[in-house]
């Protein structure tokens, strides 16, 4: 079952929330909406008690938009011991301390623990939400990996309406001239956004003349910010992206809104010791998310056939450096989940996969030569961005400024039964076991202690582990990382 928590008031963007759910569950007729208004989010003076209540209205709109049931839980189902006197989640600190946070103490609290309580009673496979409260996102995302919940966290970019103001429940309370003045907030940020990108004012000038903009539409503005999608922190400005975010009240109803800069498409960096299926998942991942693949493993292959083909020594430096010059490897873009590698022209896809450059790859890729080499040409590919690689050092050395860095691992004898299955299916004599997993202990000391890039994992790299993992799971998993700090409003999924 797949799960849409909803407070009511169903707009639009409810609806469109339910239908990407319902197209995204592998079980037809399996999408569940609550409807709850949940008391733990309303501070003092806030508008519980006016809040929009239209249950019949809501069953129309889920039901045209593909719901297979709705549940409106009382109080009792939800905290059996009360509301004041039951468990509450805290969120972190860190990740309310900005944007909404001070404006609505104890708010994201009460997201968190409402949410952990429909997740126990429901126990879907998915739980769909709204990117338009991103803050919101980003706070059930890591109280979801924090407690170790077996749920998927899926986000849909913010729905606006015709005349661009954010779709909300709150804005059915908007008299006619605050409407007029709320529109301004999209567009205000619009420009903002233009003038971060292009880099045509500072950050803190941008986010002035923000305020000016929206106060001289009649909004009271409580803030406007400019964070790191992930960490909710200060951005710097060379972040190539940002969330910029605004909270204004028009008359008495408070909104929210925000955008993304982007100055270049994301990166997403994929390191790794070998033989942990960096490059299976890798393709599957750059496909779905519509990125370009960049197989620098392949890369640094290729080379090592070149030395080899020359016949000269993969561990001599010189010998590899002389054989460098006007050496150029391509890489063609994925079709029907292959890649075409070619060195001077020439399609190397099928030999670089053979057995004996398996064994001279990290020779030669320790030589600061080719590495230097490879290195620009790599990094020349990402100056748009757009696309995913995987290596040993891309996150440390190629792209130190990817938005996502992963840490792709599984221990030696997983990664020795992977690699005696690659070698059966492509033909090739398989050793034992153990002399396999002894291979690949000993790559990973010479990879992890070479003086030249040595595989090791970057400070900011999330460690994934995929011992017992299967290819479909691993590569949902470095989506729903992506997403935590790439949003689908500034890069929408392919549809399949």
């Amino acid at each position: 079952m797949d799960f849409v928590p909803t407070m009511g008031g169903l707009h639009q963007g409810h609806a469109q929330l339910i239908q990407r759910a319902v197209a995204g569950c592998p079980e037809p007729g399996s999408v569940l909406v609550s409807v709850y208004v949940n008391p733990l989010q309303f501070g003092e003076g806030e508008d519980f008690d006016r809040y929009p209540r239209s249950f019949e209205a809501d069953c129309l709109l889920a039901q045209q938009a593909g719901a297979s049931a709705i549940w409106c839980p009382d109080e009792r189902q939800i905290y059996p011991q009360g509301v004041a006197s039951g468990w509450r989640l805290q969120a972190p600190s860190a990740l309310q301390s900005g944007l909404c946070g001070p404006w609505r103490p104890g708010h994201f609290d009460g997201v968190a623990t409402v949410v952990s309580r429909l997740l126990a009673l429901v126990q879907p496979r998915q739980l769909w939400l709204g990117e338009k409260d991103w803050q919101q996102l980003a706070i059930v995302r890591r109280m979801v990996s924090d407690l170790g919940l077996s749920v998927r966290i899926r986000g849909c970019a913010t729905v606006r309406e015709p005349d661009g103001l954010a779709a909300s429940s709150r804005n059915l309370y908007l008299l006619p001239a605050e409407r007029r003045s709320a529109v301004s907030i999209g567009a205000a940020l619009r420009r903002a956004a233009t003038q971060l990108q292009n880099r045509l004012a500072s950050q803190r000038d941008v986010l002035i003349q923000l305020r000016r903009q929206l106060e001289t539409a009649g909004l009271e503005v409580e803030y406007v910010e400019v964070v790191d999608p992930s960490t909710l922190q200060p951005a710097a400005e060379t972040q190539s992206l940002r969330l910029l975010a605004a909270a204004v009240c028009s008359g008495s109803t408070r909104l929210i809104d925000h955008i993304f800069v982007m100055t270049r498409s994301p990166i997403v960096a994929i390191d790794g010791p070998a033989g942990a299926g960096k490059s299976t998942v890798t393709r599957a991942f750059a496909e779905r998310m519509g990125l370009l693949y960049l197989d620098t493993g392949a890369m640094y292959r290729a080379v090592t056939l070149w030395v080899q083909e020359h016949g000269a020594d993969p561990a001599n430096a010189d010998a590899v450096e002389r054989l460098l010059s006007g050496l150029e490897v391509d890489l063609s873009p994925l079709r029907n989940g292959v890649q075409t590698v070619c060195v001077n022209g020439r399609d190397v896809t099928d030999a670089i996969r053979d057995p004996k450059v398996t064994g001279a790859v990290s020779l030669v890729a320790a030589h600061a030569c080719v590495r230097a080499l490879l290195t620009r040409q790599q990094q020349r590919l990402g100056e748009k961005g757009g696309l995913v690689a995987e290596g040993r050092d891309i996150g440390t050395a190629v792209f130190p400024d990817a938005e996502l860095k992963v840490f792709l691992t599984a221990t030696p004898g997983e990664r020795a039964r992977r690699r005696a299955k690659d070698l059966e299916t492509r033909g090739h004599a398989v050793p034992a076991l153990s002399e396999l997993e002894a291979q690949i202990v000993e790559r990973d000391r010479l990879d992890s202690t070479r003086t030249n890039a040595p595989l090791v994992q970057a400070d900011d790299a999330t460690e994934l582990i995929t011992d017992g993992m299967g290819i479909e799971a691993v590569i949902d998993a470095l989506e729903d990382l992506f997403r935590g700090r790439v949003a689908e409003e500034v890069w929408p999924t392919p549809e399949r």
